[in-house]
Order: C-alpha cells, then sequence, then structure tokens
C-alpha cells in the first residue's frame, strides 16, 4: 500500500500549492494535475500509476473516483492525448537491398556449415521476400524444381490464416544466385527431407530442429556487420523489404511484385514502392 500512498501524497501537495480539495477531486483539477505532469517529463506509465493512486485514495475515504464522477471524461482525454504524443514510432528495419544483400553473402565466407547455411538464409529470404516464419517453416518437399529455377510451396503465413497456400517462384539468377545458395546448403547439410533451415549444434552438427526466427534476424544483423554495416539497423524484415524497394527501383510493376511478397493489401505494397521511387519522374527535375 506504500505506492499507492505516495503516489497520492503528490496529488494532495499539489493541490494545497493551488487552493484546490483533493478530496473529493474535481475532474478537471486532477485532468490538469496530470497535464502539468506530462509538461515535467513524467512517463505515462508514471502517470498512469499516480492516476491509480489517487481513485485508491478516493474509494478508501468512501468517495468516487474522480474518473468515474460527471466529467470524468476530461481525464481519460487528458490522458490519451499524453500517450499519444509520447508515443514512440514503431522501430523500422533498413532494407537489405540488392546491392547490400550482395556486400553481406561476400562477407559470409568459407565452407563451415554455418556460414554455407548464412548464405542459403540470406539469398533465399530475398529472393522469395519471405517473412522469417515463413521461412523457418520452409521444408525439402515443398520445393518444387523446374528449368527456370525453383517454385516454393507455402503452406502457410501470416496472411494466409485460412491456410490456402502459395507459391513463389524463384529464379537461378546471375548476380545473387540464390538456388546455387539453397543447393548448396541442402548438399552441406545432406537434407533430403523435413526443415531446410535448421538449427545447427554446439558440435557443429545439423539438428533435425528448425532455426527459430529469431535466429534469422540474428544472422542477418551478423551478416551486416561482417560488410561493414551497422548491425542495428537490419533485422529479419530487411530480406523481404530488400526484395520489395529492389524490385520496385528495377522498375517492375506492383502487381509482379505482389505476386512475390502476397500483400492482401496493395496499399500497404505501394507504400514501399512509393519510398523506392520517390526520386523517379521527380516533378523538379526538369527545373532544378
Amino acid at each position: 500500500m506504500q505506492r499507492p500512498r505516495k503516489n497520492d501524497k503528490r496529488f494532495q501537495t499539489w493541490c494545497a500549492a493551488r487552493g484546490e480539495p483533493p478530496l473529493p477531486a474535481d475532474p478537471g483539477v486532477v485532468a490538469r494535475f496530470c497535464a502539468n505532469e506530462a509538461e515535467a517529463g513524467r512517463a505515462p506509465s508514471t502517470i498512469t500509476r499516480r492516476l491509480a493512486a489517487i481513485g485508491w485514495a478516493h474509494k478508501r475515504a468512501g468517495h468516487k473516483p474522480p474518473q468515474r464522477v460527471d466529467g470524468g471524461g476530461a481525464i481519460a482525454e487528458v490522458m490519451a492525448g499524453i500517450r499519444r504524443s509520447r508515443a514512440a514510432p514503431p522501430a523500422q528495419k533498413a532494407a537489405a537491398d540488392a546491392d547490400v544483400l550482395r556486400d553481406m553473402l561476400r562477407a559470409c565466407t568459407g565452407d563451415r556449415l554455418r556460414a554455407v547455411r548464412a548464405r542459403a538464409v540470406l539469398a533465399i529470404g530475398f529472393a522469395g521476400a519471405f517473412r522469417r516464419s515463413e521461412l523457418v517453416a520452409l521444408r525439402v518437399e515443398d520445393l518444387r524444381r523446374d528449368a527456370e529455377g525453383i517454385r516454393v510451396v507455402i503452406r502457410r503465413s501470416k496472411a494466409d490464416q485460412e491456410g490456402e497456400g502459395a507459391v513463389v517462384a524463384i529464379p537461378h539468377g546471375d548476380r545473387l544466385r540464390p538456388v546455387a545458395a539453397l543447393d548448396a546448403w541442402l548438399a552441406a547439410g545432406r537434407l533430403a527431407e523435413g526443415f531446410v533451415f535448421r538449427r545447427i549444434g554446439r558440435a557443429g552438427q545439423v539438428t533435425d530442429e528448425p532455426m527459430s526466427d529469431r535466429a534469422v534476424a540474428r544472422l542477418v544483423q551478423a551478416a551486416a556487420r561482417a560488410a561493414g554495416y551497422d548491425p542495428a539497423l537490419f533485422g529479419g524484415h530487411s530480406l523481404r523489404a530488400g526484395f520489395i524497394t529492389s524490385a520496385a527501383r528495377t522498375g517492375a510493376s506492383i502487381f509482379k511484385i505482389q505476386e512475390i511478397s502476397r500483400h492482401r493489401s496493395l496499399q500497404v505494397l505501394a507504400g514501399y514502392v512509393r519510398d523506392a521511387q520517390i526520386y523517379r519522374d521527380h516533378a523538379g527535375s526538369g527545373c532544378l
């Protein structure tokens, strides 16, 4: 009970300095107190605790909390504004476009299993614009080969809650060569069935367990560091975003990109495309 009393005492002191009664407190007074705390730099979570302490003190004294009486909506409005103003924007990882990915692949040198797997994860994750969850769920049985490359069957994904499945075509390529990187990993790990991207044990053996999605993110960051980039800027989503960005820059239509990315919403996908093509056909190109 010490924490509520301590927080309520702060409100009592604030009210005393302004000649306002703390019990029962007018909702407008409480709202001003919350706003004052926010202006003083208090975190929304701290103000929320102090607001809860005020309500607790009112209940203990036999009063309704100021949040629940007529006019209490003012407190909710002020708190909503405080949370909006202090909300941190979602951290977005940088896109590992084709040039960045090329540098990452070059940095994953050697024939050790972890290096071979890293090159395959990076190349396939990029070429298929896979989500991390999709990448670690891939099985050897999901690969269909033809002359142009491989077709990957995605049994279920975040955007496919009904489990209808999808097929993504990955060409051989002549720059990043994703199919060659995948084949090198399958051969090195002697994988003929089961999960494609598996965990490697401490003794260096390939296990039957799939990699975790967090392991994919760590792998991308390690490759970024080895290539001379700030690893904090990259994550598992960087491969997917990198493909979309690179495809848009080379002039691929949004509909062809959607075939690979499998975005349900063209509006979301269009955001990537607009950013990648922001300088193309710029309105000021003829006068700047």
